[in-house]
């Protein structure tokens, strides 16, 4: 394998792919991070979502971490590359009979440079999306000449097995990795141990971000959306209302009080007929409440949730059901709230090596540190 340097030997690439080991890794809050890091060294940054993965409900074509993330960062129209095409159902159909597109070619010219600093290009969910269309990362990294750097959820010390053969694929073009969403009790092994193994195998180590209930929170407006749920009151803007645990109401009520107050920031899901329940989950740390099987709740309760400004959502579901699709949503969270981008700027800034990023780069801050 090739040695380490504090920089490439051959490139001083102004095109960075963020790329990830699997899905919801944290790549869009990674170049939103890296963008708000880079900017304030000074530098020029432009935008790219070559591949759209996340639909956009209004259905004009945008997808909406573009969306976001350009209306974040405000950029202007020639640092805001287009994207090409959209992962759905139709797309997809299409290439499996026809394959005609000459998508390679398209990504070549849609990512020349335009005299930005640094181009960040947002990459496909795992290394293998976007094989069908020929943009797998490896040949979107080809097409565009462009650094790679990856991001990967930890879930144990075996990151380490992922990376290397990422490393594999990937050759020289890996320029390192952002190690994301780091539980407390492993972060020691992450610093440490892991750190030290991939770097002995010539992998940089950017950055290593230990986990955020902020970051893991879905907002309550997103989960009315996939639960598809019946809105009973609905105080305030409740895509700024955060829920950062899940709490099933199947108890009495003094045990349920009880388990309640051991949770912060929760969405309580329980039985429609269960007011006991529903009372106890009002005067706790709870966010959002939702009632299973479609039973309309008590004047009182919804008096009571009106006066704490607490949502109350119905659902024509069963509780095992309705905790699945609330853990999925968990799972797959979404940078698309004000407070993650305050979040994720402060977790770069305490734990993302950008100096090295830049030198590794080849790229000299405009501002003096």
């Amino acid at each position: 394998m090739p040695q380490l340097s504090s920089q490439t030997s051959t490139r001083a690439s102004k095109h960075l792919l963020i790329g990830s080991t699997e899905a919801f890794s944290g790549k869009s809050a990674t170049v939103l991070g890296l963008a708000l890091q880079l900017r304030e060294k000074g530098l020029d940054v432009a935008y790219a979502k070559p591949i759209g993965t996340c639909l956009s409900e209004a259905n004009d074509g945008i997808d909406e971490d573009v969306r976001f993330i350009s209306q974040t960062l405000e950029l202007k129209a020639n640092r805001l590359r287009p994207t090409l095409f959209t992962l759905d159902e139709a797309t997809i159909k299409q290439q499996l009979s026809v394959e005609k597109q000459d998508y390679l070619q398209k990504v070549k010219r849609s990512l020349a440079s335009q005299d930005e600093d640094i181009l960040l290009i947002e990459g496909p969910g795992t290394l293998e999306e976007g094989s069908l269309f020929g943009l797998s990362l490896p040949d979107m990294a080809e097409a565009s000449d462009a650094a790679v750097v990856l991001v990967a959820r930890y879930h144990s010390a075996l990151i380490v097995d992922k990376l290397l053969a990422a490393y594999e694929k990937l050759g020289n073009r890996l320029l390192g990795v952002v190690i994301n969403d780091v539980p407390e009790n492993l972060l020691a092994i992450a610093q440490n141990e892991v750190r030290d193994c991939l770097e002995r195998h010539h992998i940089r180590v950017f950055g290593i971000l230990p986990r955020t209930p902020i970051m893991r929170s879905v907002s309550v407006e997103a989960l009315a959306h996939h639960l598809k749920a019946e809105i009973l009151n609905q105080p305030g803007r409740m895509d700024q209302i955060m829920v950062e645990e899940i709490s099933i109401g199947a108890m009495n009520a003094n045990s349920a009080l009880r388990y309640f107050n051991q949770a912060h920031n929760m969405v309580v899901v329980t039985g429609g007929d269960r007011f006991d329940i529903q009372m106890a989950a009002l005067e706790s740390s709870t966010q959002c409440l939702v009632l299973t099987g479609r039973l309309s709740p008590r004047s009182d309760l919804l008096d009571r949730a009106r006066d704490l400004e607490v949502p109350i959502l119905s659902v024509d579901l069963d509780t095992l059901t309705t905790v699945e699709i609330i853990e999925k949503a968990f799972d797959q969270v979404r940078l698309h709230e004000p407070i993650k981008v305050e979040c994720i700027g402060h977790l770069m800034a305490q734990h993302f090596d950008t100096s090295r990023l830049m030198n590794s780069l080849g790229l000299d801050p405009d501002i003096p540190a």
